[in-house]
């Protein structure tokens, strides 16, 4: 057995025998357990993540959103964290200042959370629910298109135009999502159409 053991073996052998000797009369016995009472437990071990596209610009970086909450019935988690995603194929993990400050903007206490409505002739905005905010859109529109849309153009042909009217989507969703905003618009017979992302 000992003739097996070769020269370089038994060197690498004795050297880590003699460092664990010298760290243990050294004091450094210890050194494992006492690092390990000394770690703090991860902050967002306790998280709930959500992953989500940065508000910002058209180039649709990924971010991971964190909650902390106990995740019980009628309460809300509270958002403690924002990073980029780095499993996401256009950032790879890495934002932009503004979007590295998306906690900031989600804290804001000028953030727009809630519909807002001013009537005619009123000089301030009141809250509202969403049902009314999209029952009013919805009216409003459909008044335009019926007192706007053409048919035909001087020449008799059938060209389905509502063009008082357009639309400005939003360039921080999934192609899915933007080609579907496309169709129902365009069926609705909108020519001014625009999109950060130019769909």
């Amino acid at each position: 057995m000992i003739g097996e053991f070769s020269r370089r073996q038994f060197l690498r052998t004795a050297g880590a025998g003699i460092a664990g000797t010298t760290l243990g009369a050294m004091g450094f016995g210890g050194a494992e357990q006492a690092l390990a009472q000394a770690v703090r437990p991860f902050r967002l071990a306790q998280t709930t993540e959500t992953r989500n596209t940065c508000p910002y610009c058209s180039v649709a970086c990924g971010i991971i959103m964190y909650g902390l909450g106990d995740r019980s019935r009628n309460t809300q988690a509270s958002l403690i964290h924002i990073e980029g995603d780095p499993d996401h194929p256009v950032n790879r993990g890495t934002l932009c200042p503004k979007g590295a400050a998306l906690l900031d903007f989600v804290k804001a206490d000028t953030r727009l959370k809630h519909p807002m409505y001013r009537k005619p002739g009123s000089d301030k905005f009141e809250r509202v629910t969403w049902d009314f905010a999209l029952d009013r859109i919805a009216r409003l529109m459909k008044d335009d298109r019926d007192a706007n849309f053409i048919e035909k153009n001087k020449d008799g042909v059938t060209v389905n135009r509502w063009t008082t009217t357009g639309f400005l989507a939003a360039s921080a969703t999934t192609n899915e999502t933007a080609t579907l905003t496309y169709k129902v618009v365009r069926s609705a017979g909108m020519l001014v159409f625009d999109n950060q992302a130019r769909v």
